[in-house]
């Protein structure tokens, strides 16, 4: 299969699979939910390495990915309804909602049962091999709360006598219908259930009689609420939605030539705007209940301090903003249908003030000034609006100062080496200048200044190298360039500080499968082996779980064991913090799965013992219960020594 369309289907499943995972919130089936959104986000490992391995999938694996992109299409649909859909209806329709889970979870286990996964990683393969037996498992999960409210429900649908205040009382306190907004946004999520019905979940929303039954009871239920409180609405949000009409943050959209303007501008598709500002949305992004919004707009208000969705009221159990990559492409492929141009970027550019955009502008054209005291002094102030204002950062971008600050990083001046640096990390906070950095050519600099700046800059070149890391991307572009050498050498010799700096970047680095070899040669087992040691040992979380990423390679393997005495790992598997335990466990799983010398020394070290302490505790991770589970039955291993290469080979596969 061409690697070509291998990559991207590849990548239509990450950015289904982010969907699936940034959810969250949901309404019902919440054991269903979330079991298998913790399934899925297992998976994520092999649909990235395969990705970052640009493996060209067989015919027979491609098919297999195929049918998990659709499930996981489907899936997301799903999930998408228990989270923005109406909550009495998918009360209605419990059963068939957990008919669909049981269907996707068969069909899931189905597709990795026949895929053959060749050039993935041990780990990797494990993990797949997990998840796989657990779709295969995957029974109904019963929710005593959604029966009880089914319950109630067909009650009360099934009243042959009208329904009594203090039994509709009862009803919207089962269901949390609590303020007439609530009970607003049942209406409007039961319109959208009927109106918008998603393909993949047409057989799950044919109730047309249970449509009308919840209607009728909505409908009911608003004698509860006074009148004028079913029509008010959010002053906060109202505010923000004045603001943006008049022009703060707005998105217009422009004809792309003559003939659009002649036809006039073609109406928006509701689901194209944005819900605060009501505009065409450019950067469209997931909260965690599912809801789409403007970027900017959403941002504003959290900002504002809110922690509630505009559009639902549910509270917001994280702040994360997913790009919702599909929307997007759906929408710029109709701008280009009807001839309209979609902004890159903002109309008025950053928030700034115009105050503070002069500024800035100032400060820009100072980092060309001849005279070093000048750019210094740019440099430093760059730094610290970047580190203070979200704004200023998308401002300083726009005015060009990333390309000047990446110049200034081969500055003979240290301290001006030292600013510049640092601006650069400030700015790399905002994702947007994570590729304008990118693009300006800056790893090699920074590299640069991590191995011969002053300690401070160093560090904070450290930081910068961890920041871009977060783009899988970049993982690459960073191993090559001669950065994990020097991150070793920070590791080995800096300032407390700066080891943590380094350690943070070297273990997101390690994350992709070419990068672990290079930090193997480069030198990263002693000084991390030397993390452990120390006493007291600050650092020890780190050091675990950069060695458990190596141990997943064959080089790491054999570094590891040649510096990492086995009595080190059961000793931290009897005396450390539950995650020190796990990451201990996985290392010696590592070992001992690839050579019987390491099975024998931990039997010496009596090492079932603890072991099976952390195989049944309440405390540990089920990836640490499945580590330790494993090597118990390792070490239980009645086979002579020379055979017991077989044995354990036997066992892996």
């Amino acid at each position: 299969m061409a690697e070509s369309s291998s990559h991207s289907l590849v990548q239509k499943i990450l950015e289904t699979v982010s969907v699936i995972t940034s959810i969250g919130v949901f309404k019902t089936h919440k054991k269903e939910c979330s079991t298998f959104t913790r399934r899925v986000k297992l998976l994520v490992p092999l649909f990235e390495e395969v990705k970052d391995l640009n493996i060209s999938l067989s015919e027979e694996d491609f098919t297999c990915f195929t049918t998990l992109a659709t499930a996981l299409n489907t899936a997301k649909a799903l999930l998408l309804l228990c989270n923005r859909g109406s909550k009495l209806y998918l009360i209605l329709e419990q059963q068939n909602v957990a008919n669909q889970f049981m269907l996707l979870n068969t069909t899931l286990g189905q597709a990795l049962d026949r895929s053959s996964l060749p050039g993935i990683s041990d780990e990797v393969r494990e993990q797949v091999d997990l998840v796989h037996h657990q779709f295969q498992r995957s029974k109904g999960l019963d929710d005593p709360v959604d029966a009880q409210l089914n319950a109630e429900l067909n009650s009360a649908l099934n009243a042959a006598h009208g329904h009594s205040e203090s039994q509709l009382k009862q009803l919207a306190e089962a269901f949390k219908f609590d303020t007439a907004r609530a009970l607003m946004t049942e209406l409007q999520a039961l319109q959208g259930m009927r109106t918008e019905k998603e393909p993949a979940l047409d057989g799950l929303l044919r109730n047309e009689r249970g449509f009308e039954q919840i209607l009728a009871l909505l409908n009911v239920l608003r004698i509860l609420f006074p009148q004028e409180d079913l029509e008010q609405e959010d002053p906060e949000l109202k505010k923000l939605q004045v603001e943006l009409r008049a022009g703060v943050d707005k998105v217009s959209i422009q004809p792309a030539s003559d003939i659009a303007t002649d036809k006039g501008s073609p109406d928006i598709p509701d689901d194209f705007k944005c819900p605060i500002s009501l505009d065409l949305m450019r950067d469209p992004v997931i909260i965690a209940t599912g809801q789409t919004y403007e970027r900017s707009c959403i941002q504003k208000w959290l900002d504002s301090g809110k922690r509630t969705c505009p559009k639902t009221g549910l509270p917001l159990p994280h702040t994360n903003l997913t790009p919702n990559h599909v929307l997007r492409s759906v929408i710029a492929e109709w701008c280009t249908l009807h001839g309209v141009e979609l902004p890159k970027k903002r109309a008025k550019g950053s928030q700034c003030s115009p105050e503070d955009k002069a500024a800035i502008d100032e400060l820009v054209a100072k980092l060309s000034s001849p005279i070093v005291e000048v750019k210094r002094g740019a440099a430093c102030d760059i730094r610290l609006r970047a580190k203070k204002n979200v704004d200023h950062r998308i401002c300083i971008a726009e005015q060009g100062a990333i390309p000047l600050l990446v110049a200034l990083l081969l500055s003979p001046d240290l301290k001006t080496q030292e600013h510049a640096v640092t601006a650069l990390l400030n700015l790399s906070i905002n994702d947007s200048n994570k590729g304008r950095i990118m693009q300006a050519g800056a790893i090699d600099p920074v590299v640069e200044v991590l191995k011969n700046g002053g300690m401070e800059a160093r560090e904070n070149a450290a930081a910068t190298l961890f920041s871009l890391s977060l783009v899988d991307e970049n993982k690459i572009a960073i191993g090559t360039s001669g950065a994990i050498p020097a991150l070793v050498t920070l590791l080995r010799d800096g300032t407390p500080r700066g080891k943590k700096d380094a350690a943070t970047a070297l273990f997101n680095l390690s994350i992709y499968q070419g990068n672990k070899v290079r930090a193997v040669q480069a030198g990263v087992v002693p000084p991390l082996m030397k993390l452990i040691a120390d006493q007291p040992a600050t650092m020890m979380d780190e050091a675990l779980a950069i060695l458990a990423i190596l141990a997943t390679h064959h080089e790491g393997r054999i570094a590891i064991g040649a510096l990492g005495p086995t009595p080190t790992w059961v000793k931290i598997i009897v005396s450390e913090s539950s995650r020190n335990k796990e990451n201990a466990a996985a290392i010696l799983l590592a070992l001992c799965s690839h050579h019987p010398r390491y099975i024998m020394q931990a039997r010496e070290c009596n090492a079932i013992e603890p072991l099976t302490g952390l195989a049944h505790s309440l405390e540990a991770t089920n990836r640490a219960k499945r580590k330790a589970t494993a090597l118990v039955d390792l070490l239980k291993l009645k086979s002579e020594p020379e055979n017991l290469s077989q044995r354990v080979e036997s066992m892996i596969v």
